[in-house]
């Protein structure tokens, strides 16, 4: 299993861990259908009120998709299959709250759960960034999630420096991606604080509450993500040229 689930049945608070340090938390196929089946059964379970969602370890919150993935294709720019689509709780109609603890790293296809996270807390060590651009990919849907959780010239910045530059936890707080900004170490006490207010208040308003929100963002989502299977089909390298580009990544980067 490279999930962790608890809950506290006296709060009504689910911990949801991602569970693979080692790899920094990156997203195998196994861990994408655990979590995909996880959402789906947080949403029968009427005992969980408000979920917390993290990664194990220091290192790292999530560094999106595991590079030893290999995903099929049909040759066709309509069929494109999206490992990570379906990776989040709202695409998978989970309408209780969501709140994301972040220690450590959290990039590229982690977008896919911090944008559908309710609000985000992050202790001092955590850096953001998208390195899609360096390895010669586009940044679609990660780039479209962060452009409605931040001003557009920040996710703008992020989106198209790459590798060589990563958001500071200080900045992501300054420009409202973060909501709370924690020693280290406390981003997850602090998200389960925030998860356990929430949960203590009448359930219906609280779900009602988060759909209305979600629903201020769906419809620029769903005009956004239509574009984004035949930007990604265009602009993407070959599979060998974005190994090379890995390969001879920089390890240099700048923080701010």
């Amino acid at each position: 299993m490279s999930l962790t689930v608890t809950t506290d049945k006296d709060t009504g608070v689910t911990v949801v861990t991602l569970d693979r340090p080692e790899h920094l938390n990156a997203i195998d196929l196994a861990m994408r259908d655990e979590l995909v089946a996880g959402w789906r059964e947080l949403r029968f379970d009427d005992t969980v009120r408000a979920v917390v969602l993290t990664g194990a370890g220091e290192r790292a919150f999530c560094t999106g998709l595991d590079r030893d993935v290999v995903v099929p294709q049909p040759d066709s720019p309509y069929m494109m299959d999206d490992p990570l689509l379906r990776v989040g709780p709202k695409s998978n109609d989970l309408w209780k709250p969501v709140v994301a603890a972040v220690r450590g790293m959290a990039c590229g296809g982690a977008f896919y759960l911090l944008g559908e996270a309710d609000f985000v807390v992050a202790d001092t060590t955590a850096t953001f960034f998208d390195p899609h651009t360096t390895y010669g990919m586009v940044s679609a849907y990660e780039s479209m999630l962060m452009a409605l959780r931040m001003p557009p010239g920040e996710a703008a910045r992020m989106a198209l420096m790459g590798s060589a530059e990563r958001l500071s936890a200080r900045r992501a707080h300054e420009v409202g991606l973060v909501s709370e900004l924690t020693e280290p170490g406390g981003a997850l006490a602090a998200a389960v604080d925030c998860a356990t207010v929430i949960a203590g208040y009448p359930t219906e308003g609280v779900q009602g509450t988060v759909r209305a929100l979600w629903a201020a963002r769906e419809a620029a989502l769903a005009h956004a993500f239509a574009q984004a299977p035949h930007l990604i089909t265009l602009g993407n390298l070959p599979d060998e040229r974005q190994g090379e580009l890995f390969r001879a990544r920089r390890r240099a980067f700048r923080t701010r």
